[in-house]
């Protein structure tokens, strides 16, 4: 199991051993983990050692070891992508990828507490983005991640295909090309995401391949209000590809919560501010479209997206009783696991937030009824 830091360890600590046995038997998914922010830091240092770039790779790549390793220190929510090079440096060949994918794949289903089985989790939907390198093309890696999740039955293991916001359209296309050849040719992907630096891309020139996943038979998840930087339009762009699902939705307006989770306002009345050009012309009446938040506690909380636990934005969803997900977003630099997301949620304020028992089991759920393998409407 991941060794547990900050926020969620303390959550962890102040539980009593009941609490912590009931967190560990409740049937959990994982539906927001990142393949290569969730490698263990064992298996980082075990790469670190077969590296030899030049020398100005070689020591970014050490100074992110180091980070890793004493705990990172963000200032803000864009300090989290500084180290994804190094990471990425190391992870650069068919090989690399192998050792990876198979680490993260045990560190969440085949985890062990004192010689106890104990899994993170029950059912795990990892997500990546294709990568191109000099070593190989985006097909042979996503061949390769599948060869390890397939390894597991289809009842725990998934791939989500990512997207970068970063990505020219040449490149959304072909890594969404591939994601719905892999499926139709029986492979185990299930979904596609748009991640990466919330600052970058335009959003209206992604949806011409976003609206393309629902017809192959995919599930669609985009990160989405995930920082101050994104705009209205952003989410409005992404809101009109009607995604399964949302991740983070730290600051989606509620405006737009009002627009696509409740009753659609007229045009000039008093609750909207959007121009009628600006409506989308899909959004549902009457709060019929209900997509699943994915939350990460201790992302947020690092980050500094949210202040505290007691300012997060899971309370306005939970308090309207929209389904969410409880996910651990990048358990590498996070220092975080199911377990501790979980402590999150039972523990006491202002630990956690002081949830009963009956309702972490039924966020559980809501997040299990979540997942891309079952069928969606």
């Amino acid at each position: 199991m991941s060794e547990i830091t900050g926020p969620a360890a303390a959550a962890l600590a102040s539980l009593c051993s009941d609490d912590v046995i009931f967190l560990q038997s409740l049937p959990k998914a994982e539906l927001h983990a990142h393949l290569n922010g969730s490698i263990p830091i064992k298996t980082i240092l075990e790469l670190a050692q077969q590296y030899s770039p030049s020398s100005a790779q070689t020591t970014e790549v050490a100074d992110t070891i180091e980070k890793l390793k004493s705990g990172v220190i963000l200032n803000d929510i864009f300090d989290f992508f500084s180290l994804m090079p190094a990471i990425y440096a190391l992870t650069s060949t068919p090989e690399a990828v192998v050792i990876t994918t198979r680490a993260v794949l045990q560190s969440f289903l085949n985890s062990t507490n004192d010689g106890v089985e104990s899994p993170q989790c029950t059912y795990l939907e990892l997500r990546t983005t294709p990568r191109k390198t000099t070593h190989m093309t985006r097909e042979k890696y996503l061949t390769v991640v599948l060869d390890e999740v397939e390894m597991y039955p289809a009842t725990q293991a998934a791939l989500i295909v990512s997207v970068d916001r970063r990505m020219s359209d040449l490149d959304v296309e072909e890594c969404i090309n591939l994601a719905i050849e892999m499926k139709n040719r029986g492979r185990r992907v299930v979904g596609i995401d748009v991640c990466g630096d919330p600052r970058s891309g335009d959003m209206r020139s992604f949806t011409q391949h976003l609206s393309r996943v629902k017809d192959a038979g995919l599930g669609l998840t985009v990160h989405i209000a995930e920082s101050t930087n994104n705009t209205t339009e952003d989410s409005l762009a992404l809101l009109s590809c009607r995604p399964d699902r949302l991740g983070h939705a730290t600051f989606l307006s509620d405006e737009l919560k009002a627009l696509f989770f409740e009753d659609i306002p007229q045009p000039g009345t008093e609750c909207s501010s959007l121009s009628e050009s600006e409506l989308p012309n899909n959004a549902p009446a009457n709060g019929q479209y209900k997509p699943c938040i994915e939350i990460c506690l201790s992302s947020n909380l690092l980050c500094k997206t949210v202040a505290s636990l007691d300012a997060h934005h899971i309370r306005y969803y939970l308090k309207n009783n929209h389904p969410i997900v409880i996910c651990t977003d990048d358990a590498l630099p996070f220092g975080t696991s199911c377990l501790g997301e979980y402590s999150l949620l039972l523990a006491q304020p202002p630990l956690g937030l002081g949830l009963s028992r009956d309702d972490v089991a039924r966020v559980a759920q809501m997040g299990i009824d979540a997942a891309f393998s079952r069928p969606r409407d």
